[in-house]
């Protein structure tokens, strides 16, 4: 049975709404970093036998498949294919599920797994309002069968974020001083260079811009919440982005005969459903599947990249798992980096390894909500690079 190798992981920075990549073509930003990974790559391009990109809102510039786009446009061989999904939040984690799966099963030895988003220029929830204009108001209530199981209550993020913050009793206080910290490791690590051997600089851009140098806990405490009587507010929830990563994935077969480097391997690869009307709390059973099917402990993993879609979503999952708060988003996360949707999959599985690398640790565990109560586990075990060849 043959391995599932990371042989490469780059990203772009992660660009603030309207900022420093706010009229890059998806496109673009997705061919960007596809060269980047293949240039830094001994792999011949035209032995790629898919490109597997997430992104969500696919209409206008991001629609006609854009990972098939994105590869054309990075001037790389057309007779790669290229596939675009949609598991919302998750879409490019998926990407990289898929592709691992590819080659676990053999059915392919070298496959691109990625995502693209751009959401200053495709505003977000775009694909669910398109319909309006033909008279659908939204994807759910026209469904004779999703009336019938979930009424015509509102499906909303912002209310599923809500949920957990009452069920897990987590306070707007607790929530705040998350979101700081959220801010604090994120400009370390940049203060640092962490993010350094990860990013691709691209028009200009070369450090994630969202992290900010003047929040402070009173600032937070000054803002509206985001629903009368709720305990969220904007500090408190991840931040419009633009970006775009992708890694290469490949067989045993594909690092011999190419002359490739595994930095990791694919240990574990899963997806879980929960409740689709507080829709964020599954990571928490997904975590829970992943470990029994693993046998592994939380506190095994160096490492951990949870999604902050909001600050009650890690929060809750804290509390469930027990997980050591320092193994987790170590640099900072979505509150303070940003979350370019169909993207961030791909932007956590490279901040993991590359953290893996920086620390020396071997295990980490990636997790994120989804639209849908949906979520994804990946854990990767990180390998010690080969001794040098002997003169």
């Amino acid at each position: 049975m043959t391995e599932a190798y990371i042989v490469g992981a780059v990203r772009s920075p992660v660009g603030r709404r309207n900022g420093g990549l706010a009229r890059t073509h998806p496109a673009d930003l997705g061919a960007h970093v596809l060269r980047e990974l293949m240039d830094g790559s001994n792999a011949d391009p035209s032995a790629v036998e898919d490109v597997i990109f997430g992104c969500v809102d696919t209409i206008g510039p991001q629609a006609g498949d854009i990972a098939r786009t994105c590869w054309l446009a990075a001037g790389l061989p057309e007779e790669v294919p290229g596939v675009t999904i949609d598991r919302q939040c998750g879409s490019s984690q998926q990407a990289l599920h898929f592709a691992a799966q590819a080659v676990l099963s053999g059915t392919n030895d070298l496959v691109v797994a990625g995502g693209v988003q751009n959401m200053s220029m495709i505003p977000i929830s775009s694909a669910m309002l398109a319909g309006q204009a033909l008279g659908h108001e939204t994807p759910f209530g026209g469904s004779k069968g999703w009336v019938e199981r979930y009424g015509t209550q509102e499906v909303s993020q912002f209310t599923g974020a809500e949920r957990i913050a009452a069920q897990w009793d987590v306070s707007r206080e607790e929530m705040e001083r998350y979101a700081y910290e959220s801010h604090r490791r994120a400009l370390h690590a940049i203060d640092a260079g962490y993010f350094r051997r990860e990013i691709v600089p691209c028009d200009g851009v070369a450090t994630d811009e969202g992290p900010r140098r003047d929040t402070t806990i009173e600032k937070m405490a000054a803002l509206k919440t985001l629903v009368e009587g709720g305990r969220l507010t904007a500090a408190l929830a991840s931040q419009i982005s633009d970006g775009a990563a992708a890694l290469l994935i490949a067989s045993s077969r594909a690092v011999r005969d190419h002359g490739l480097t595994p930095r990791a391997r694919v240990h574990h690869l899963s997806a879980r459903g929960a409740d689709p009307i507080t829709m964020l709390d599954a990571p928490i059973p997904a975590t829970v599947h992943a470990l029994g099917m693993t046998g592994m402990s939380i506190d095994d993993f160096d490492t951990i990249e949870i999604n902050e879609a909001f600050a009650s979503v890690v929060l809750a999952w804290l509390k469930e798992t027990g997980a050591d708060p320092a193994r987790v988003n170590p640099n900072g996360g979505a509150i303070a980096l940003g979350h370019p949707l169909g993207a961030t999959g791909a932007v956590l599985a490279v901040k993991l390894l590359h953290e893996l690398e920086r620390t020396g640790g071997r295990w980490g565990l990636q997790t994120m909500c989804e639209g849908g109560g949906q979520a994804n586990v990946t854990i990767i075990e990180r390998l010690d690079p080969p001794p040098p060849e002997s003169p």
